[in-house]
């Protein structure tokens, strides 16, 4: 079950929002982007540990640095022949925009943090690490002498000591053809990395297509067009290309040729941060847009992360917010804290300046730009979320407004089709998208059971700091649940007709426990003038 659509004097959509396309809030993608931090930055940079994949699916296409001779000529004879003629790409019609974005400052501080991360190191060792990097193990294992090349050590010491040395920028695209996965861009590789770039290139490369424009006809091509190369080791394919200035890397050819087409990325990094990531509210859908012009920040918030010894931790939330900010600035209270339940894994709580009266005709005004005479009061605004990894269980969304007598406005502003299910608990009025979920509310508030007051010290602590917008991820209860819930639905998918058995597997249970232990990561962002200053805390 969704929750519902406002629909009385809700605030008009941004301009051109794209229609028929019903995306998820901003809270959802920002969710999502946050633990892909570090699962992906790990992916790429982190140090594998894994051997390569042994058995039948990777018999002549791997070999560890100490491979014999005879292993190494399997692997050469298993490639396929050099490529002859490039092929023609079929560049999409459809402009896309960037969506999300990481921005990785100091590539080689954030590596070693991850290899000397005694948690990760230890999971890369147990079937959740291996089940994450997969079939990469083998790409990253292989030895420049397993394939006969002019560099010694591992494909993965090229790509995390060489390709990946400058800043560099991960991207997700909107549209279409967005083919799910990031490109890779590196602005300035300098002639070193643009020289390994080509001596692997020259042992890697099966084939390769020419695009003679962007998708969209938008951006600068050079005269010849660009060229996507596409490496394969190991049976795992991965695109590349280069240009005089750019280095960019993907699963997809698409995504790789709109990565081609950016324009040229100024990564500068802000005092004491060594990843960001970004996201634009309006590829997102007209809910994130909606979501941005109801806090009146503007494009270019970031989420802001530093490397501290062997862990990525929370900086807070930065950037530009509008002339006339909608945001104020406060602790969150004890009775919202109290509502909480501790095991919750999505927390965005607002500091909303709202007009005085919530009816139809002074919300229109408001919106519109013209009440700014009208009463403002600031209102506790949060939303709490349980991510489910299988679509087919109900949406577990609650909003929680810290201003009761707002019940009846409330009713009007969220009577779309979906009826949510409603009470008025430790002093604030709680719409949730089922009763199961206000039930778990109802607890929490009476004491029955955990609630956030009952989290780790720095956690509340830092929940209690002033700020505009507080947003907290309990990881360790989030990926616990997902992969529980992904186990779950693919054992239902499978086969239907047989009895859910009692328990999942082992491994399936240590992967959750494990899991779990992560710590809770929390952003705050404070309006100062027309910027957010931001604080992280966590566990």
């Amino acid at each position: 079950m969704n929750p519902p659509s406002p629909s009385v004097g809700a605030p008009p959509p941004p301009p051109s929002p794209k229609s028929g396309r019903n995306r998820t809030l901003l809270l959802v993608g920002i969710g999502i982007a946050v633990l892909i931090v570090v699962a992906l930055v790990a992916f790429f940079i982190g140090r594998g540990t894994s051997a390569p994949a042994k058995g039948p699916d990777a018999q002549g296409s791997t070999a560890s640095p100490g491979t014999s001779g005879s292993a190494q000529s399997s692997v050469l004879q298993a490639l396929p022949p050099a490529p002859g003629k490039p092929g023609q790409m079929q560049v999409p019609t459809e402009p896309v925009r960037p969506a999300f974005w990481v921005d990785v400052y100091a590539p080689g501080k954030v590596r070693e943090a991850l290899t000397g991360n005694a948690w990760l190191k230890e999971q890369l060792q147990k079937p959740l690490g291996k089940g994450f990097v997969g079939g990469w193990a083998a790409f990253l294992g292989t030895s420049g002498e397993d394939l006969g090349a002019n560099f010694q050590g591992a494909v993965f010491d090229v790509m995390a000591g060489q390709f990946l040395t400058a800043p560099f920028r991960m991207v997700w695209y909107s549209g279409e053809n967005r083919a799910g996965t990031p490109a890779i861009i590196v602005p300035e590789p300098g002639n070193a990395t643009m020289a390994a770039f080509d001596s692997m290139s020259g042992v890697v490369r099966r084939n390769e297509l020419t695009a003679p424009s962007c998708p969209g006809g938008e951006g600068e091509v050079p005269s010849e067009g660009f060229t996507l190369q596409r490496w394969l080791i190991a049976e795992q394919t991965l695109w590349a290309a280069r240009t005089d200035d750019k280095l960019v890397f993907g699963r997809h050819p698409a995504v790789v040729l709109q990565g081609l087409c950016e324009l040229h990325l100024d990564l500068e990094a802000p005092q004491g941060v060594d990843v960001e990531l970004g996201f634009a509210p309006e590829p997102l859908g007209r809910e994130a847009q909606l979501l941005t012009h109801v806090m009146g920040v503007a494009n270019g918030i970031r989420l802001q992360f530093a490397v501290e010894g062997h862990r990525l931790v929370s900086r807070g939330i930065s950037g530009p917010v509008a002339d006339e900010p909608r945001l104020d600035s406060a602790p969150l209270s004890d009775e919202l804290l109290k509502l909480v339940p501790e095991e919750t894994p999505v927390l965005l709580a607002l500091q909303l300046k709202l007009p005085e009266q919530l009816d139809k005709d002074t919300l229109k005004a408001f919106w519109s730009g013209k009440g700014a005479a009208v009463p403002l009061r600031t209102r506790q605004v949060a939303m709490v979320w349980t991510p489910r990894g299988d679509p087919a269980l109900s949406t577990e969304v609650a909003l929680l407004w810290g201003r009761p007598e707002d019940a009846q406005a409330l009713g009007l502003l969220f009577s779309g089709p979906n009826k949510m299910a409603s009470a008025t608990l430790c002093g604030h009025h709680v719409l949730a998208s089922t009763p199961d979920v206000l039930a778990r509310l109802r607890k929490a508030c009476e004491g029955k059971g955990p609630n956030l007051l009952n989290a780790a010290a720095p956690v509340v602590q830092g929940l209690r700091a002033p700020g505009s917008v507080s947003f907290g991820v309990h990881t360790g209860r989030l990926l616990g649940m997902l992969v529980a819930d992904g186990y779950w639905s693919q054992v239902t998918q499978a086969d239907s007709s047989k009895p859910r058995p009692r328990a999942a597997p082992p491994e399936i249970e240590a992967a959750r426990r494990d899991l779990e232990t992560l710590p809770y990561v929390g952003l705050r962002g404070t309006v100062d003038g027309n910027r957010l200053v931001p604080g992280g805390f966590g566990s």
